[in-house]
């Protein structure tokens, strides 16, 4: 078995002192940048891993991301956020760190069970899931001064520009939303549908944007319909829908909850072929044969870490609040059956 490579190989392939990639690992803001690159490339042609145990004594650090484990539902949803801590565990302990999920069923109680695990120094950094617009739960992780990143943009209102920026990573939802209705216009007809929530939520807006813009640019008109996360409530209104318009050519959902509905109402008036795209490929979707868009979420967990540690950083940076706002917005892709 080959030895793995210690820090003195490091600093040999990098050119620099030993004490260089320590300070590389451990504290890298107070390394020049040229030299840090250096280092960090010589970390990963090396395939360098830092020993956890000995790292967490030495600086005192937890060597720790907490991330609430959403509360069973059941269903289909909560796939993509299931799929991310997946990956967000996998690519943490690549980096020797690792992830404490906790449990929260409202953001006041998530930030009670936050002070806990940072008041006991049990976690050196957070990702949280699921923003929302005026989330307590950022302006209380700025205000104690914890490093975290978001999977979910910081949804702001319009007079909200005052509110200190901080990093993020998000999937385009737009982006997917409009390829799916361009897919749509050039391959089922003018008449395209929208399936989404109502309106006020960030995400669902997002979504619905993309649908709208491309309709808007291929000079096509359709309906925009609206209801809760929930197949039969989607089954029953595109059923009304359907029956009272039956010139829809085509339907795209902001979720494959909602499309699995618009697919079910559709083939219940004898239209099986009607066209419904989903959003979040889940395997419900794909077991339906029923077309939908992919987000993506293990790129969502490595851009998380890149703005949590840098890009083969293997501790938490500390980040000025008052710098530019750091993000990462990941393109999803159209899965096409």
């Amino acid at each position: 078995m080959a030895k793995a490579p210690t820090v003195e190989d490091v600093a040999r392939a990098a050119g620099v002192s030993r004490q260089t990639v320590s300070n590389v690992l451990n504290s890298p803001a107070i390394v020049r940048g040229a030299t840090r690159e250096r280092v960090e490339r010589a970390i990963a042609e090396l395939g360098y891993r830092p020993h956890a145990a000995a790292r967490r004594l030495r600086t005192r650090r937890s060597s720790t991301i907490g991330v609430r484990l959403d509360p069973y539902r059941g269903g289909i949803s909560g796939v993509v956020l299931d799929r991310f801590v997946h990956a967000l565990t996998e690519r943490s302990s690549e980096r020797g760190m690792r992830v404490l999920l906790y449990a929260a069923r409202t953001p006041a109680e998530e930030i009670e069970r936050l002070s806990d695990l940072v008041d006991g120094g049990e976690i050196d950094a957070v990702v949280l899931t699921n923003t929302f617009y005026a989330d307590t739960r950022t302006s209380w992780l700025q205000a104690r001064n914890v490093p975290f990143v978001s999977f979910g943009r910081p949804w702001r209102a319009a007079d909200d520009d005052d509110e200190p920026p901080h990093p993020w990573v998000d999937v385009d939802g737009a982006a997917g939303t409009r390829a799916a209705t361009k897919y749509l216009l050039a391959h089922a007809g003018p008449r395209i549908a929208l399936l989404g929530w109502p309106e006020g939520s960030g995400t669902g807006d997002d979504r619905a944007r993309g649908w709208h813009e491309a309709m808007s640019a291929a000079g096509a008109s359709g309906p925009r319909w609206s209801t809760e996360d929930s197949l039969a409530l989607a089954r029953d209104l595109v059923g009304a829908e359907l029956a009272a318009d039956p010139t829809i050519d085509a339907i795209v959902c902001v979720a494959d909850s909602l499309a699995i509905g618009a697919h079910l109402a559709a083939t219940a008036l004898g239209r099986p072929e009607l066209p419904v795209v989903g959003f979040d490929n889940t395997p419900a979707a794909e077991a339906l044969g029923i077309s939908s868009v992919e987000q993506l979420p293990e790129q969502v967990a490595a851009g998380v870490l890149d703005l949590l540690m840098g890009p083969t950083g293997g501790v938490v940076l500390r980040r000025d609040p008052a710098e530019d706002e750091a993000h990462v917005l990941v393109e999803p892709r159209l899965v096409v059956r």
